[in-house]
């Protein structure tokens, strides 16, 4: 273990050379077309081979990376030995959201993000690094705390998201990015009923409970074979994943276990009401929340905690419907005080 620590620090000092080497991809770029579901349509989903990499500083630091995504909950998770490696505060893994350690078409992948970085981030109202970024779902999705910016870590998993964008242009579009965007609901999205599509389609894998299987037992820092999705070993209520349109497009696009976008097992209307129902659970509370989104009228719609720029409920954004939060909104954003109700 410390030979392979010792390789990845060195490789801290190559993580600006990636776009020098050139990469085996499967399949040719993409061709696109929009889809009316909003998710766009690609001749073939183009991934950088990770086998192709040569086995020296860049290649193994890059692995580390992935490993990193694939199995969070042993290498930095709550129940590893080593208590300076205990970054992540649940046991999941960043595979559960980013499926297929961030490498699926519409599963939340990790492909092209690094391009993106540096950018404007409304939850803090600044400019934040592709770091920031990592760090927010340390602190979020995982329940943690923040990886140090210079740490082996760090380093492995910026340079497995700039490989991952690897031949992609500054601000160029990545179609197969996010987990696809279907039609809002004009009603509530309704829990009541999306427990019972969670008990149909989700219990069986998830547990009635939601909690989850584990890969072995509780201390043993193997993880979950199935994650939870609520409870005290689950994403906080801060988490991207915690409001309900990410919630819903990504359930629509992926699951049950298996489903692909262009084939979605539950209809749209099922997805907003499971969806409705997992983030109607107990999970744990992120504290500072009321600080998030500074300029209230950049926060999303379906962030289900205030203080919000309009005057509508956190049930209603919570739930929706959402048409009229965005009409109120922009009604501000044009100076238009009378805000509709």
């Amino acid at each position: 273990m410390f030979k392979y620590r010792k390789a990845i620090i060195l490789g801290t000092a190559l993580v600006g050379t990636v776009t020098a080497f050139q990469f085996c991809w499967h399949g040719a770029r993409a061709s696109e077309s929009p889809t009316a579901q909003g998710h766009t349509t690609t001749a073939t989903w183009a991934v950088p081979d990770i086998d192709a990499l040569p086995n020296d500083d860049w290649g193994r630091t890059v692995r580390y990376g992935r490993d990193l995504i694939a199995k969070t909950a042993s290498l930095i998770g709550p129940e590893v030995a080593d208590p300076h490696h205990r970054f992540a505060g649940n046991n999941l893994n960043c595979q559960n959201c980013h499926l297929q350690a961030g490498t699926k078409e519409y599963g939340l992948p990790l492909i092209g993000v690094y391009a993106d970085f540096p950018n404007y981030r409304p939850r803090s109202g600044s400019v934040g690094t592709m770091e920031d970024r990592v760090e927010g779902c340390l602190t979020r999705s995982m329940n943690g705390k923040p990886i140090p910016q210079n740490s082996p870590e760090m380093t492995a998993i910026i340079s497995y998201l700039k490989f991952l964008s690897t031949g992609r242009a500054v601000g160029a579009p990545t179609p197969g990015r996010g987990s696809g965007k279907m039609a809002e609901l004009s009603r509530p999205a309704d829990p009541v009923h999306g427990k019972v599509v969670f008990s149909q389609a989700c219990a069986a894998c998830h547990g009635a409970n939601g909690l989850g299987q584990r890969a072995g037992r509780a201390g043993d820092a193997q993880g979950y074979l199935i994650p939870p999705l609520w409870g005290p070993d689950s994403y906080n209520d801060g988490a991207g994943m915690a409001r309900l349109i990410n919630a819903a497009n990504f359930v629509h696009s992926n699951m049950p276990n298996g489903t692909t976008w262009k084939q979605p097992v539950l209809s749209s209307a099922d997805a907003w009401d499971v969806a409705a129902y997992i983030d109607s659970q107990p999970r744990p509370h992120k504290s500072g929340l009321d600080r998030d989104f500074p300029k209230r009228t950049q926060k999303p719609v379906d962030a289900a905690y205030g203080p919000y720029a309009d005057k509508f409920s956190v049930e209603q954004h919570k739930y929706g419907p959402f048409a009229p939060i965005r009409a109120a909104v922009k009604a501000l954003k044009a100076g238009n005080r009378a805000i509709p109700n």
